[in-house]
């Protein structure tokens, strides 16, 4: 690989795994289907109970309206709470319910068999290039969150 395709390669390999990993979840989960948009919000406000729409939107690199939207069709579909902040009434936190704790939890275990299912495809070279990549790929994703909170 040549040092000047490498960024353009890498970043179509992740997106690449990443867009079939949530195709195959979404088409084997049971309904109501989830954009990723909303299990990444989901994902949020289970591991920060009573997070702030504005911090998750900080957080998740949207809009703060656009979290609303998905905060709306979460607490619809019976995933999300919100509840009135009692430091500043004006804001809302966000609480998992336990159906959203239940769908996550599904969603993980799913998803951690699909990639195990095919990573115990590769030969042990790969997977082993695969496991040496995990430290370097969370830098990675560390210093692209970075430079996204200090725009």
């Amino acid at each position: 690989m040549e040092p000047e395709t490498f960024p353009e390669e890498l970043a179509d390999a992740l997106v690449g795994v990443q867009r079939l990993i949530r195709r195959r979840l979404r088409r084997d989960m049971p309904d109501p289907p989830l954009r990723g948009a909303e299990v990444e919000l989901l994902r949020l406000v289970v591991s920060r109970p009573g997070v702030g729409i504005s911090d998750a939107a900080k957080d998740l690199g949207l809009a703060a309206n656009s979290v609303s939207t998905l905060v709306n069709q979460l607490a619809r579909a019976g995933y999300l709470l919100r509840e009135t902040d009692p430091a500043d009434r004006r804001a809302a936190r966000l609480l998992p319910t336990p159906a959203a704790r239940t769908r996550l939890s599904e969603w993980r275990r799913r998803r951690a068999d699909l990639v195990r299912r095919h990573v115990s495809r590769l030969d042990a070279t790969d997977r082993e290039a695969l496991d040496a990549a995990i430290p370097a790929l969370r830098k990675l994703a560390a210093t692209l969150h970075e430079e996204a909170e200090e725009q």
